[in-house]
């Protein structure tokens, strides 16, 4: 799911051609018409959807249009790239913890919008980003994976933004693969190696 340019997307994509991921894409979905990515996700000849909220009653009754696409599709698990809304009960009710989310901060600090400036504003001297799983607060689930990234002297938000940003890309298929295998537990808000592997 994505609403913007699609690079998380098109990072998991060229990781879901490798011979050994344990996953395939069957699905690109946006809420905006004109994403970008939607435009990336045609030319490689995958499967696109979008819905505008504004066109349901309200955000259940777009949720569960949502859900039943999926379920028509056969998705097992939605991954947030850039999806600009905040998922609300009945996809989470369909999908628990089958929904993953990137951040570029490290959580829990700087959630929501803007994390980069909120980063830069505070003085931080390390941000990075973090794949967590989707829960009803605003990147609050619990944590899959955090990469570090220096804050620099002189940078702007546009300087620290393309460099968290080569780290989601390297990020998020990796944590993806791990929710994949299956071999974990949530423990204390951590993701954590299931107690049986």
């Amino acid at each position: 799911m994505l609403s913007g340019r699609g690079s998380n997307f098109l990072a998991l994509q060229r990781d879901s051609l490798r011979p050994d991921a344990p996953y395939r894409l069957e699905l690109v979905f946006s809420d905006q018409e004109e994403a970008p990515g939607l435009a990336h996700a045609r030319r490689l000849g995958l499967p696109t959807h979008t819905a505008n909220p504004r066109q349901f009653p309200g955000k259940a009754a777009y949720e569960r249009s949502l859900i039943a696409l999926f379920r028509e599709q056969r998705i097992d698990l939605v991954c947030l790239a850039g999806y600009m809304r905040i998922v609300g009960a009945e996809l989470l009710a369909a999908f628990p913890q089958r929904l993953l989310n990137i951040h570029p901060a490290l959580l829990p600090s700087f959630p929501g919008l803007h994390a980069q400036r909120q980063a830069l504003e505070y003085g931080v001297r390390i941000s990075g980003c973090t794949v967590h799983l989707v829960d009803a607060g605003t990147d609050s689930g619990p944590i899959v994976a955090q990469a570090a990234v220096p804050v620099l002297d002189g940078d702007t938000e546009e300087t620290l933004s393309i460099r968290i940003l080569e780290q989601e890309h390297l990020l998020y298929p990796q944590a993806l693969r791990r929710i994949c295998r299956g071999d974990w537990r949530v423990e204390d808000r951590r993701v954590l190696p299931d107690r049986a592997t």
